[in-house]
Parts: structure tokens; C-alpha cells; sequence
């Protein structure tokens, strides 16, 4: 009975994936949002976006995130923010990027995957992102993965919804802080 149980044991092990240890994130490509929700921390992906990740640390180190909304947030979809203005319309004084896509078979589009914002213009990315509250398949390979949640979803998940449609959020939750862990004292 205890071989048993035991080759039971291995067998579901195997079939499980196992719950691997992290490996220790890198303190230069870690970002840190301070939302009303809680802390979320972000791993910047540069094997797939080095010139998205080189903006989003840029303009942390600026403070250009600091106080920004979260304007348009779709229930089981995405919240974005990233826009001073807050209409939506807005960026930095930097010049647009081109486009990063990574093809599906490398990135997804997932709950926690971290994306640019763009026009329908595919260079036109400059700092507004986006966080998936699930997974949209349709956004593979036509945006710019550059990060993704490694903690703190609960905290994205409190980001208050905008209005039905349109996501437009009145009085919208704002992030507090933005940083990037090897900043961090």
C-alpha cells in the first residue's frame, strides 16, 4: 500500500508542474508601482522590448509616472495608465517607439502581461501601458510585451473599472509611486 501511495505520489508529481523556486529578479529591470491597492511588482522583459524597457526606466527615474491615472479600465480585460493628461491622448516629450512585437510562440498576452499603448499606427507606443486582467489572445503579436506582474495582482486587481464600453473611468485610482527596485533604498 505504501509503494503505492508513493508511485501515486511521483506519478501526480509528474504530472504537475513542479512550483519552481524564482529566480532572485534583477534589481535594473524590476519596476515597482505603488497603486491605493497595494505594491506590484513588475519584471521588465528587455530579451523582449530593449528599447520599451529603456523608455519605462527612463521616465520612473523622472518621476513621469508619479500621480499618473489609470484613465480606461475594462472590466475582464485591461486597466491603462501612463497618460498625464489622463484623456488617453497623452505622452511623453520623448519621441514615439517602433514596434517590439514578439510572435506568440514567445509572449502572450496573459493575465499580468504588461503591454505598450498605441494608436493604430504600430510605432506610435510612448508611455502609456497597460495590464491584463485576463488573457486576449487577439493583442499576440500586435502590441509590445514589456513586462509582466511577478507580484502584487490583487492590487491591479482593486484598479478601479471604468464605465461600461469605453472603460473611461471618472475620478480614477492613480499611481502613487513608481520605481525601479535597484533605485530603492
Amino acid at each position: 500500500m505504501l509503494r503505492r501511495t508513493l508511485l501515486g505520489a511521483a506519478a501526480a508529481a509528474a504530472a504537475t508542474p513542479a512550483i519552481a523556486q524564482q529566480p532572485a529578479l534583477d534589481p535594473e529591470n524590476t519596476l515597482i508601482l505603488e497603486l491605493p491597492g497595494g505594491r506590484v511588482t513588475i519584471q521588465l522583459l528587455p530579451d523582449l522590448a530593449p528599447r520599451h524597457v529603456e523608455r519605462i526606466k527612463t521616465l520612473v527615474r523622472q518621476g513621469f509616472y508619479d500621480g499618473t491615472p489609470f484613465h480606461r479600465v475594462i472590466e475582464g480585460f485591461m486597466a491603462q495608465g501612463g497618460d498625464p493628461t489622463g484623456t488617453g491622448t497623452g505622452g511623453s516629450r520623448l519621441p514615439d517607439l517602433q514596434a517590439e512585437f514578439s510572435p506568440p510562440s514567445r509572449a502572450r498576452f496573459i493575465r499580468g502581461t504588461v503591454g505598450a499603448a498605441r494608436t493604430q499606427n504600430p510605432n506610435s507606443a510612448n508611455s502609456q501601458f497597460f495590464i491584463m486582467f485576463a488573457p486576449a489572445p487577439s493583442l499576440d503579436g500586435q502590441y509590445t510585451i514589456w513586462g509582466r506582474v511577478v507580484s502584487g495582482m490583487d492590487a491591479v486587481d482593486k484598479i478601479k473599472r471604468g464605465a461600461p464600453g469605453s472603460g473611461t473611468v471618472t475620478n480614477p485610482d492613480r499611481i502613487r509611486t513608481a520605481r525601479i527596485a535597484a533605485d530603492v533604498r
